[in-house]
């Protein structure tokens, strides 16, 4: 009979997947912005004050092999690079106003509390 301790259980959870790709600070703030409209990187810089460039071209490249957002260079001068939401990262949108939507009613909920 084979103990159980030796057993190496797979601990692949679906959900480690999604929080792997829209993990780090910025990511969620930077799908919402593109949930609008087709940003340009200074687009997405101005609306996100507080992130560095370093930052946020970091954050955009995992985006992009994540496969959630596109990146569009145009061969122009200056170059344009454009970055709007895949399918996929489409997909995301409904799940992240939900969140968006929990954390104003527990806000709402935690003002009442205080009261």
């Amino acid at each position: 009979m084979i103990q159980s301790s030796s057993i190496k259980k797979d601990t692949f959870c679906p959900a480690e997947k999604v929080l792997e790709m829209i993990s780090g600070r910025w990511k969620i703030l930077i799908l919402q912005a593109l949930f609008s409209e087709i940003k340009r990187f200074n687009e997405l810089q101005r609306s996100l004050p507080k992130i560095t460039q370093k930052v946020l071209t970091q954050q955009l490249r995992e985006l992009e092999t994540d496969g959630l957002i596109n990146r569009v260079v145009y061969p122009e001068v200056p170059p344009r690079v454009e970055y709007s939401l895949t399918t996929l990262g489409e997909s995301l949108k409904p799940m992240l106003l939900t969140m968006h939507d929990w954390a104003i009613a527990l806000e709402n909920s935690n003002e009442k509390s205080e009261l």
